[in-house]
């Protein structure tokens, strides 16, 4: 990881759990390397509470430390989303104010 630290991907319910996945953090970076802007990550890592409480998938790549949660400063969404497909993302999902990014073992897009 050459922009983000461990604690920005750990679990925000505070138990903890930090274990992100290496492909997603090289992926991340890549997308900073390219915008050349900081990127925020709302949410990374969920243990099974925590992602229970915010309503996630009970299938979430969170629970895997395999997603991520981010805000790119000054891109849209839309454009941080097509970007994160062409650097390899399997898993994108495309929100009014954030974009989902995951490397899943399958290819799951909306965009």
């Amino acid at each position: 990881m050459r922009y983000f630290t461990k604690a920005e991907f750990a679990c925000k319910c505070g138990c903890g759990f930090d274990s992100i996945n290496h492909d997603l953090t090289e992926l991340l970076d890549a997308l900073r390397d390219h915008f050349e802007v900081p990127i925020t990550v709302n949410s990374g890592c969920r243990c099974i509470d925590h992602n229970q409480a915010v309503g996630g998938a009970p299938r979430s790549q969170h629970l895997l430390g395999k997603a991520a949660d981010v805000v790119v400063q000054g891109i849209p969404p839309r454009l941080v989303a097509e970007m994160a497909i062409q650097l390899g993302a399997n898993g994108v999902k495309r929100y009014n104010t954030f974009t989902h990014i995951d490397v899943r073992d399958d290819e799951w897009h909306v965009v």
